[in-house]
């Protein structure tokens, strides 16, 4: 994949989850089911995750992040789909045939 091909993927996952804008966010039964305050540092959290490394990043595309709050550790990830959402995007560089979906999840339910 080019490096030109990466920055565009990364540039369209970090502003997905910066902002939670430009796709869907989804939530786990064990994210739903944390109280209010626990839920709004996760989101946090997710929103001004930064850590990427070559081990947690190696495609260098930010679509995969670990981090804890209050001792509990937790994942986000970002798929790709096509618009139908039946099936995985061609282009994921591209937005106007692909759906960005970042899942906010506990370690222990991926």
């Amino acid at each position: 994949m080019s490096q030109a091909r990466s920055q565009t993927i990364q540039r369209l996952n970090d502003a997905l989850r910066q902002t939670f804008v430009g796709g869907r966010v989804t939530m786990t039964a064990g994210i739903n089911a944390l109280s209010d305050d626990a839920k709004a540092k996760v989101l946090s959290a997710v929103r001004s995750f930064s850590e990427f490394t070559a081990d947690n990043d190696p495609h260098k595309e930010h679509d995969f992040g670990s981090f804890e709050v209050d001792g509990e550790k937790f994942f986000w990830k970002i798929d790709y789909y096509d618009l139908t959402l039946e099936g995985g995007s061609e282009n994921p560089a591209d937005p106007a045939v692909t759906i960005r979906v970042l899942t906010i999840m506990l370690a222990s339910e991926y």
